[in-house]
């Protein structure tokens, strides 16, 4: 059922109005005045209902704006197709029932028998794992930067094309990734990851292709590789640049033929999956080195895409902030004062969000309050840290160099790394009620790394 506004236009409005309905995602009608005429249901839903008491206008739907987006300082896609007289597309925040959110927004002229421009039809396509405000979403910003990285995840997940993801680590690439394949066809379908680092060249060629039982030692029974179980859906190799050279040829052929043998079986299967993949690495640079072939580069190439650091991106900081600290604690709400945030806008962050992540981690675990002051902040950037080192001392020679002394017993006080780590993963099973799944997370580390160093 389409909701109708009134409206002074002899058209019928009505009738087109129906015709939203046949299209899969949310849509409205607008006039070429910037009057929204009519939406439906998949508009409502996830937009809210429109006010049937007036004829509102599409700038003030979407951002509260009291003048059309391009006089806002944004683009506008309706100023856009009309001057064009075709399909045009824009990335916009839009208010949404859940909150401010990313929006793929297309918006397509439609003329008269006279060849008017009359209407538009305005497509609004909201951006999977994003927000422009803190919510529950993952993807988290609104800096230039990062709605740039949207807009290209948006446009080339509609398409087939593989798509490498290029960035530092921590940025969020598995997160990029998963935000391609939600805008997708394969949507419905699995995403299946492969973390390449550490793997020998048996175990990537038995996790990838799977195995038969009997095709070496250990193998009791048949197993289904990644590329088996990603059919239909989305395979995402992580730290692609990881892959032993020596493996690196099969997966070409995998690539190229869609056809893969599982180990120890002659029967060739086939699989229809999209290739994501994704390195902090320069591949560009490993292929000149020889360390990455160049055939299966320009495989995976296909369509480039860079996540930013966290340093590029410091407006998203206090967005991004609450968010993880939601994320760290959902059962208790926390705050950063200004002078917590001013500290934190001051660090480096060379592991970008994986590191602020953890960094807010330990100002939970630290802080007696809800409130975490600049204080707590410092304490948790220092927190772990080696002491410094003081002048050489005549009753202390052997360690005066990394150690210090105790004024009260004279025993050196130093703690190694790993015992600062120790802490640090106690303090988190406390904090987590000894949830080991929700520790590894939080620390950034796998359950079997979180069982090695707690040694439980």
């Amino acid at each position: 059922m389409t909701n109708l506004i009134a409206t002074d236009t002899t058209l019928p409005v009505h009738l087109l109005g129906h015709m939203l309905d046949g299209y899969d995602c949310p849509a409205i009608l607008v006039s070429a005045n910037y009057e929204v005429l009519a939406a439906n249901d998949l508009y409502r839903n996830a937009f809210g209902a429109l006010d049937t008491s007036t004829t509102p206008h599409c700038f003030q739907v979407s951002h509260g704006y009291t003048v059309p987006c391009d006089q806002a300082g944004e683009d506008c896609p309706l100023a856009a197709a009309t001057l064009s007289g075709k399909k045009e597309r824009v990335l916009h925040i839009h208010q949404t029932v859940r909150g401010r959110e990313h929006v793929d927004v297309e918006m397509l002229p439609i003329y008269d028998a006279q060849d008017s421009l009359v209407f538009f039809v305005e497509l609004l396509k909201p951006v999977p794992l994003a927000s422009g405000a803190v919510a529950n979403r993952e993807l988290v910003g609104f800096s230039p930067v990062f709605n740039r990285m949207l807009e290209k995840i948006a446009k080339v997940g509609a398409h087939e094309a593989s798509v490498l993801l290029m960035g530092e680590s921590g940025t969020g690439k598995e997160l990029a990734a998963r935000a391609v394949h939600l805008a997708s066809r394969r949507a419905a379908r699995p995403m299946v990851t492969l973390e390449c680092a550490g793997l020998t060249d048996s175990l990537f060629e038995s996790e990838l292709f799977g195995h038969i039982k009997g095709a070496f030692t250990g193998a009791h029974s048949t197993t289904a590789g990644l590329v088996k179980m990603a059919d239909g859906g989305t395979l995402f190799l992580d730290e692609i640049g990881d892959v032993p050279l020596s493996m690196q040829v099969k997966l070409l052929r995998l690539l190229e033929s869609r056809t893969f043998r599982p180990v120890g079986s002659t029967t060739v299967h086939t699989s229809d999956f999209r290739l994501i993949c994704a390195s902090h690495k320069d591949i560009a640079g490993m292929v000149a080195a020889g360390t990455f072939r160049q055939d299966l580069y320009y495989r995976i190439n296909v369509f480039p895409l860079h996540v930013p650091p966290l340093a590029a991106r410091l407006d998203d900081l206090p967005m991004l902030a609450t968010s993880l600290l939601r994320q760290i604690s959902p059962d208790a709400e926390y705050h950063l004062t200004p002078a917590a945030l001013t500290t934190l806008r001051q660090q480096a962050y060379p592991g970008n969000i994986r590191e602020l992540r953890n960094l807010l981690t330990r100002a939970v675990v630290l802080s007696d309050s809800p409130v975490l002051d600049q204080h707590t902040i410092i304490e948790s950037l220092n927190y772990g840290a080696y002491p410094a080192p003081l002048p050489a001392s005549p009753t202390t020679p052997a360690l005066a160099s990394n150690l210090r002394a105790d004024e009260t017993t004279a025993e050196p006080i130093w703690t190694s790394l790993k015992v600062v780590e120790k802490q640090y993963l106690d303090a988190l099973m406390l904090h987590l009620n000894q949830d080991k799944v929700a520790v590894a997370r939080t620390a950034g580390i796998s359950l079997r790394t979180l069982y090695r160093k707690i040694g439980t």
